[in-house]
C-alpha cells in the first residue's frame, strides 16, 4: 500500500491527477514519481477518523417505520471478532422463534472458500439494539455450512453440548472483560503523549481526573448502552494501565455468559466507532513494566453458593490445577505475553490458588473465606479469550469429576 490513508488520493493534487491519467505507466509507478521520497516510504496506516453530523443523522435515525424491525445479525468470524449486517423483519416475527435464518458470504471472513461461499447464520439470543432504539434487535447467531455442520470456528455449538444434561448444577459465570482504548494509529493509547510515556503505574486504577482517567465517556456510553440491550452487565472501572479500562458481565447461567459478552464486545467496537477509537482486547498491548489485560473468570455451582460450599471450591480448583496445561492452551492468543508472573499475574507454567491473592492462578474472595461458601475467580483467561471455550472448559473440568492436584493454597492469613 503505498498512501499514507484512505484518502490520500483525493488530496494529491491536480497536476498529479492530469499525469495519471495521461501517462500510460502503471498507477503504482506514477505515485511513485509524483509523490515525495517521505511520503513513499511511509508505513500504511489507518484513514483518519471521519466525523459525521449527528443532528443530521437523527433526522433520518428518528423517522417511524410501524409494523417493521431492523434486526441486526450478528456472527463470530475466524479470528472470534464480532461482525454483523441487518435486515428488515415484520414486527410481529421479531421474537427468536420466530426469526428466519439468514446467510453471508463466509469467503470474506476467512470461514469458506470463493466457490462455495455461503455461510448459514441461525438466531440464538435476541436483544434491544441501542444504536437503533425503539423496536430495534441486535439478534446473535451462530455458524453452519449450507448441509447444516457447525463451522469449525463455531465454539458455541461444542459449548452448548459441553452445558447440556447439567442444568441441575445451575452454573453461574461472572467475566470481567479489560480492554485498551487507543488513537486511531493503534501505537499510541489514549491519553498518552505520542511517541512517548506517562507517569508510572499508580494513580490510574479506579482514579478520577483529566490527568489520570482517559476514555470515561467510552465506558460510560458502554455501560449505557448494555444496560439498555439488555446484557447483564453489572459494573466498570478503570484499570492500573492508562487507557485501559474494564466492565464485568454476569451472574449469567451456562451459555448465555459467553453470548453475552460476545455481544458486549459488539457494542463497545460500535461505541468506539462513534468515538472515532480503536478498541483492543490484545492481552499485553504494551510491552514493559505495564499491566496486560485478562477477562479473569467467576464461577460457581449450586453447590458451591450453598452453606458449606467452601469444600466444593477447593476441591474444583485443584480439578482445574490437575489440567491446568490444557486449560492455557485454550485461555486465549498471546497470555504467554501477560501471564508472567509480574503485574497481579501468575506465571503460566506454574498453577496456584489462595486468598485474595492476584498473583494467583485462582483466586478465592476474601467474603468466600468468611461466609465458607461463594464462588472461584480463574485470573488465567486473557482478555481475547473465547467465552464459549473457556466457560465450558471449566465447567466440563469441574462437573465431570477430573482428578485432583495434590496443592496447598497459597494466601496470607489475616492478623
Amino acid at each position: 500500500m503505498l498512501f499514507r490513508s484512505a484518502d490520500s488520493l483525493c488530496r494529491l493534487p491536480v497536476s498529479f491527477t492530469m499525469l495519471a491519467l495521461a501517462s500510460s505507466a502503471p498507477l503504482s509507478l506514477v505515485v511513485q514519481r509524483a509523490m515525495p521520497a517521505t511520503a513513499r516510504l511511509a508505513t500504511p496506516r489507518m484513514a483518519e477518523f471521519v466525523e459525521t453530523d449527528a443532528a443530521v443523522l437523527d433526522r433520518y435515525m428518528n423517522l417511524p417505520h410501524p409494523g417493521q424491525v431492523q434486526a441486526e445479525y450478528l456472527w463470530i468470524d475466524a479470528k472470534g471478532e464480532v461482525r454483523s449486517k441487518c435486515r428488515t423483519v415484520d414486527a410481529k416475527k421479531a421474537s427468536l422463534d420466530q426469526l428466519p435464518s439468514w446467510n453471508y458470504d463466509g469467503s470474506s471472513c476467512d470461514q469458506a472458500p470463493g466457490e462455495d461461499s455461503e455461510v448459514i447464520i441461525k438466531p440464538r439470543a435476541v436483544y434491544k439494539d441501542p444504536f437503533r432504539p425503539g423496536d430495534n434487535i441486535l439478534v446473535l447467531t451462530d455458524t453452519y455450512t449450507p448441509a447444516g455442520e457447525a463451522l469449525p470456528t463455531n465454539t458455541r455449538t461444542a459449548a452448548t453440548e459441553r452445558f447440556a444434561g447439567r442444568e441441575d448444577e445451575v452454573p453461574w459465570f461472572g467475566i470481567e472483560q479489560e480492554y485498551t482504548l487507543f488513537n486511531l494509529d493503534k501505537v499510541t493509547p489514549l491519553g498518552w503523549p505520542q511517541g512517548g510515556f506517562p507517569g508510572a503505574q499508580g494513580p490510574y486504577y479506579c482514579g478520577a481526573g483529566a490527568d489520570r482517567s482517559f476514555g470515561r465517556s467510552i465506558s460510560e456510553a458502554h455501560y449505557k448502552a448494555c444496560l439498555y440491550a439488555g446484557i447483564a452487565i453489572s459494573g466498570t472501572n478503570a484499570e492500573v494501565m492508562p487507557g485501559q479500562w474494564e466492565y464485568q458481565v454476569g451472574p449469567c447461567v451456562g451459555i448465555a455468559a459467553a453470548d453475552e459478552l460476545m455481544v458486549s464486545r459488539y457494542i463497545l467496537q460500535r461505541v468506539c466507532e462513534d468515538f472515532g477509537v480503536y478498541c483492543t482486547f490484545d492481552p499485553k498491548p504494551i510491552d514493559g513494566d505495564w499491566n496486560g489485560a485478562g477477562c479473569h473468570t467467576n464461577f460457581s455451582t449450586e453447590k458451591m453458593r450453598k452453606a458449606g460450599g467452601r469444600a466444593a471450591i477447593d476441591t474444583a480448583i485443584r480439578q482445574l490445577g490437575a489440567r491446568h496445561s490444557a486449560h492455557i492452551a485454550a485461555y486465549g492468543e498471546g497470555n504467554e505475553r501477560r501471564l508472567t508472573g509480574k503485574h497481579e499475574t501468575a506465571d503460566m507454567n506454574t498453577f496456584s490458588y489462595g486468598v485474595a491473592n492476584r498473583g494467583c492462578s485462582i483466586r478465592i474472595p476474601r467474603s468466600v473465606e468468611a461466609d465458607g461458601c461463594g464462588y472461584l475467580e480463574d485470573r488465567r483467561p486473557s482478555s481475547n479469550m473465547d467465552p464459549y471455550v473457556v466457560t465450558s472448559m471449566i465447567f466440563e473440568t469441574i462437573a465431570e469429576g477430573n482428578e485432583e492436584l495434590d496443592i496447598q493454597e497459597s494466601s496470607v492469613a489475616l492478623a
